[in-house]
């Protein structure tokens, strides 16, 4: 006897018909003026989705990893009391430990001594070019088995400062040197690609999969037969959630189309961060509801590690009480709340999927517009970029101001009697320097920052 579905009973709905019903539910109202409204990514977003919103393929080629890691940095300002903070943190829940190393002189052995290296993930964001150092480090892994990223990105540092490491030539030649020499040991995870730097200066999720993807280009133009292996994308979520999970999953998308075309089937490596460009100093606990939703859109869309920010991090030094309760934030998502359980949880969501179809093929479509137009470093060095990018981020903020985005306990619902200016252990804002530059840095700013000095210097706040 043949077994019937639960469903066989009832007839398949067209999507034109849902929308006939819809329309004469709505008694003559327009249905695109009532129901349908546009993201800043020029997406009309609908009522509701149906199969035949989806193309051809469904999204087939898009990765999702297993499970995700819980990641945490450390800024290395002393090796051996790093690697006693690395041996906490392990302890407590932590899967993937994110070294920020200042300084070419930092010790190795002392920072990663009595680490259990083949139990976790270990990345670098080193703030310097060195093919020695690299060596050091290479040879120091070569007695160990274990998995870690060494995440320089050349470019990144040119676009954010404003200058290169030394100048470009030397850079580049610098870089091949350190490719060449990884490549012969067998080491694929060396290159990174900050994509956060372009969101949290103000560019929309087009633009942020555009010029990530216009960056790594011209890593693979330079340098494809040797990096070929893996990439490394560190990634800011927003918090318009569903579009943040179709960012992720499109960047892998694009990513491996790219590859394809060089000659690579390999996947990138995504480590995901809430963005500090939502994140306030007033009711400044909301921010710890924001960064859960975007580390939960960060998981949703399959990131391979994942990194909290706390919710003091821009006014406060880093202390043990904020980063304790970002990490319970990941614990709780992934051993009390299941958030990895299920392999690929949005495939199948007919919204998320079409998100994930309309911003890829928006963000090739710039893609070829900048390399048409000589690619990412020609755009940088022209200013083209950072132009584009401001002009987002007027618009964002002009929707910050009329309080059509809406930052709860900043300009909508205020507790007028929160004070601050004596809660500020660090400079909360963006800082000028006056320095001399090849281009326009590309400058990371939150949103509130222009609300929240009018209200520190109502409270008598000096500025300092």
């Amino acid at each position: 006897m043949q077994k019937k579905s639960l469903f066989d009973e009832f007839t398949k709905v067209s999507a034109k018909a849902w929308k006939q019903k819809i329309q004469y539910d709505l008694k003559g109202s327009d249905y695109n003026e009532k129901l349908v409204w546009e993201s800043p990514e020029g997406i009309k977003v609908k009522p509701f989705y149906h199969s035949d919103d989806l193309g051809d393929d469904k999204n087939s080629i898009i990765h999702h990893p297993e499970s995700w890691y819980i990641g945490q940095e450390i800024f290395v300002a002393h090796a051996k009391e790093s690697n006693r903070r690395a041996h906490l943190l392990l302890q407590q829940g932590v899967e993937s430990l994110i070294f920020i190393i200042p300084s070419e002189k930092t010790n190795i052995e002392q920072l990663l001594a009595k680490i259990d290296l083949g139990g976790v993930t270990i990345h670098f964001n080193l703030k310097f070019l060195s093919l020695p150092f690299v060596k050091n480090l290479v040879l120091f892994f070569g007695e160990h088995r274990t998995k870690f990223f060494l995440n320089i990105d050349t470019i990144g540092h040119y676009a954010q400062n404003g200058n290169w490491f030394s100048n470009r030539d030397l850079d580049q030649k610098t870089l091949r040197e350190i490719l060449v020499f990884c490549s012969e040991k067998k080491i694929d995870n060396v290159l990174s690609i900050n994509q956060g730097l372009y969101q949290s200066a103000g560019a929309n999720i087009v633009q942020q999969l555009a010029y990530s993807l216009a960056h790594v280009n011209e890593y693979l133009n330079e340098f494809s037969g040797e990096i070929l292996k893996n990439m490394v994308f560190k990634v800011s979520m927003g918090s318009n959630y569903f579009f943040e999970i179709a960012k992720i999953r499109a960047l892998r998308w694009l990513y491996k189309t790219l590859a394809t075309e060089y000659g690579s089937s390999i996947d990138c490596h995504i480590i995901a961060f809430p963005s500090s460009r939502n994140k306030t100093l007033y009711a400044y606990n909301v921010n710890q509801l924001r960064s859960t939703a975007e580390c939960m859109s960060a998981i949703l869309g399959g990131a391979d590690t994942i990194c909290n920010l706390a919710y003091d991090a821009h006014f406060h030094k880093t202390n043990d009480f904020s980063e304790r309760l970002a990490r319970n934030q990941l614990l709780v998502l992934k051993h009390e709340s299941y958030f990895d359980k299920i392999e690929n949880p949005a495939e199948g969501s007919y919204y998320i999927e079409n998100l994930t179809e309309q911003l890829a093929e928006k963000a090739l479509s710039l893609f070829k517009q900048i390399e048409a137009k000589g690619g990412f470093l020609n755009q940088l060095k022209h200013g083209t970029l950072q132009r584009k990018i401001r002009e987002n981020a007027a618009k964002e903020q002009g929707r910050f101001d009329d309080k059509t985005e809406v930052l709860i306990g900043t300009n909508s619902y205020q507790f007028t009697e929160d004070k601050m200016q004596n809660d500020l252990d660090i400079y909360p804002f963006v800082k000028i320097k006056n320095t001399k530059t090849k281009i326009e840095p590309i400058v990371a700013k939150r949103l509130a920052e222009k609300y929240e000095k009018e209200r520190l210097f109502q409270e008598g706040w000096k500025g300092k």
